[in-house]
């Protein structure tokens, strides 16, 4: 027997001090009895104490507050809800047992009580309890340990991209705060976008936060464009584009590299950064590169990524190009409504242009002339 330290707690309410005392020289060897004669009092210890009883056997028929109301009342606090009641009743009626089930019992014991019953049905009810606490104290560690090991992941993730986003911004005279801009273009796009219909079940929560987290890799193709070509003080001819335009296949290569080493899920985040690496320079009309796609067949990410990645090259000056106002790339863009982008996005985009343009504010460069070539 463990000692009395250690021995559960049961509460006895009943206005009948016969029948407490009967349950006490019933119970009091194997644990520790507490006892009420009300409803009242009885809701003040459990409610009140620091240490709550582990069980509570509870007369139904009381004056003032009956047994029910004590039951749903208990059931309805979170600190008592887990506490398991048995009912003490005279009452044979099923409807009754019923009642009292409804209320939240788990157990009836009839009056005149039957020792060995009484024993049986604490004892029972206990192991019981202890078998779900046991449960749920592993759920929480469970949970605990899958929101580590998730924490863990979006860390892996997150140091992934940005060691392949500063290997690309290495070689490339663009700078960092352009891609904080285009994934903040791409994450405030996207949730606008939400309360569209043709949209909502593709951009739930965590698939905005993979494009956010991935778009910052849409031209990590360029370490594989020589110098030449790419830190160009000037716009290209027809043969250095069509090297130029190779960036996009050559990062979606190194993306795709990446899932196959990592063993990533089909809903991976590289999943994301691969489309939008690929396919970010398609057209809605289907004139752009590398693969000529047009309308749907766009993956969303890219055709997000198209519009922001445009938005920032117009509003950014270069030596090829001065700085356009928001006013002139917001008038570019909505030309290219139908044509380079999809209608509903920059319907969308036109929506929330304001927000555009404080993203564009908050993360201004500090050189206003960036170089580079015009790559399409």
């Amino acid at each position: 027997m463990d000692n009395v330290g250690k021995k559960k707690t049961v509460l006895v309410v009943d206005d009948v001090p016969e029948n407490i005392a009967i349950a006490n020289s019933v119970l009091k060897d194997s644990y520790k009895v507490q006892t009420a004669l009300d409803g009242a009092t009885a809701l003040d210890l459990v409610l009140g104490a620091r240490r709550r009883p582990d069980l509570i056997l509870l007369d139904i028929q009381m004056p003032g507050m009956d047994g029910y109301e004590v039951c749903r009342r208990l059931k309805n606090d979170p600190k008592s809800r887990s506490i398991p009641v048995i009912f003490l009743t005279a009452l044979a009626d099923q409807m009754d047992e019923a009642r009292g089930f409804v209320a939240g019992a788990v157990d009836y014991i009839h009056k005149p009580f039957s020792p060995a019953i009484v024993r049986a049905r604490v004892a029972t009810h206990l192991s019981l309890k202890e078998a779900h606490d046991q449960l749920e104290n592993q759920n929480q560690m469970l949970e605990e340990k899958v929101k580590d090991r998730t924490a863990e992941i979006a860390l892996v993730q997150g140091v992934t991209i940005g060691a392949m986003a500063a290997l690309a911004e290495a070689r490339d005279n663009e700078t960092g705060n352009h891609i904080n801009r285009t994934q903040r273009y791409v994450e405030r796009l996207a949730w606008s976008l939400r309360s569209h219909t043709r949209f909502a079940k593709l951009l739930t929560p965590q698939v905005i936060e993979s494009l956010y987290r991935s778009a910052p890799l849409h031209d990590i193709g360029k370490v594989g464009v020589p110098d030449r070509i790419l830190l160009k003080p000037g716009s290209l001819d027809a043969q250095e584009f069509e090297i130029m335009k190779s960036h996009a296949s050559i990062g979606a290569v190194a993306i795709a590299r990446a899932e196959r080493d990592l063993g990533s899920s089909g809903n991976s985040f590289l999943r994301y950064a691969h489309q939008i690496a690929l396919h970010h320079h398609e057209k809605w009309d289907g004139s752009g590169y590398p693969h000529g796609l047009s309308g749907d067949a766009i993956p969303l990410s890219a055709r997000l990524m198209a519009l922001a990645d445009v938005y920032d090259a117009l509003i950014s000056k270069r030596v090829y190009k001065p700085a356009f106002s928001h006013e002139k790339a917001v008038t570019i863009i909505t030309t290219g409504r139908g044509q380079h982008f999809d209608p509903d996005i920059v319907d969308r985009f036109v929506a929330i242009q304001d927000e555009f343009q404080k993203i564009a504010h908050s993360f201004q460069d500090e050189d206003d002339v960036r170089p580079g070539p015009m790559a399409g």
